[in-house]
């Protein structure tokens, strides 16, 4: 760090990406993406907007945000366009957040929300979760404050019905509540048709984990055309042409080949299912997923431990150095291949 570092940066911690490492080839389990590469028209439709990199993209993603409209059923006016779900969560903190309007999120939660508070200068609260790691709803009814909350929550996976998401939002009438559905496709309930009855809901998704487009950076958020008019206003003040032409095409490709990624995540869930049976069966801790990742603990062997000595063995997990969680590994759901894989190096290190 400088010297020219602005005194209200100098003591921000930065989110820490999942490694990445070069060289050596591991198992990457570590990072959430799709085991599966995108089908080859996604390809295609990207080579044919190579040609054109010269020109800006659009800025308003008009041919992407109406595909986006059309297959949710909501008014393009509702959707905004982004360069991963992470730049429109960074632009509801910029947007909503200030030394009177803070923010409030779990304990245990995806550790950007922290971040970007921080970068933000966003007062911020967290509320512990359970000691199962569940969120209790309650904490969060009549909060008078903003509210995130990832459902399902990462790391853990667990996730709130849609009764506790909209009593969470009714009792919020005067302040934002972003629910952050990057994991939704592989289970639960989207909070998506609740927004013609709340005008404070935000829901915000991701290409980068059931569409297979991690590399490609896309996301968007749904909600009413006030919300989505303030988001765009921080949009067009930082990044007006934040989707670049290629990753538009990949993103109206990825839409029109739903099923194609559906189906994928219907083998993630299979082989997320069968790979949680046999870890309980060899005595781990693993919670209820509705993710395509696993939360595991191997009782006796510390987080970090576990993590060092599947490395060894060319295996890549998450772990993170921090209370509560310190004796877990976030190993995300890959290919049959690379679970059994897993799984067999877990039995030679137990």
């Amino acid at each position: 760090m400088s010297r020219f570092i602005s005194p209200k940066h100098a003591a921000l911690t930065p989110y820490v990406p999942g490694e990445q490492p070069p060289g050596r080839s591991f198992i990457k389990l570590n990072t959430n993406e799709s085991p599966f590469p995108p089908p080859r028209r996604i390809a295609d439709a990207v080579q044919a907007e190579a040609g054109a990199l010269n020109l800006y993209s659009d800025p308003e993603s008009t041919a992407l945000t109406q595909t986006i409209a059309n297959f949710y059923g909501v008014r393009p006016g509702q959707v905004l366009m982004t360069n991963g779900s992470d730049e429109i969560l960074n632009f509801a903190f910029l947007a909503f957040g200030d030394e009177t309007h803070p923010f409030v999120f779990p304990d245990v939660t995806y550790s950007f929300y922290e971040v970007f508070c921080t970068l933000n200068q966003v007062p911020y609260e967290t509320i512990p979760l359970r000691e199962d790691f569940t969120i209790d709803y309650k904490d969060y009814c009549g909060s008078r404050k903003h509210i995130v909350i990832a459902n399902p929550n990462a790391p853990s996976g667990l996730i709130l019905p849609l009764s506790e998401i909209e009593e969470i939002v009714r009792t919020n009438p005067d302040n934002v509540v972003i629910i952050d559905e990057a994991y939704i496709d592989f289970g639960g309930e989207s909070a998506l048709s609740l927004l013609p009855k709340y005008e404070n809901l935000l829901v915000t998704r991701t290409f980068s984990k059931s569409r297979s487009l991690a590399g490609a950076r896309l996301g968007f958020g749904i909600a009413g055309e006030g919300l989505i008019g303030d988001l765009k206003t921080m949009k067009d003040s930082t990044n007006p042409y934040n989707v670049n032409r290629m990753t538009t095409a990949a993103g109206i490709a990825a839409i029109e080949e739903n099923e194609f990624f559906m189906d994928k995540v219907r083998t993630i869930c299979a082989v997320r299912d069968d790979t949680a049976a046999k870890l309980r069966s060899m005595g781990c801790l693993v919670t209820d997923s509705h993710t395509n990742f696993l939360f595991v603990e191997v009782p006796g062997l510390a987080g970090a431990r576990l993590y060092e000595l599947l490395r060894e063995k060319g295996i890549l997990v998450r772990h993170w150095n921090r209370p509560r969680i310190e004796n877990r590994c976030r190993v995300t759901v890959g290919t049959k291949d690379e679970m059994t894989a897993f799984l067999k190096a877990l039995e030679e290190i137990k």
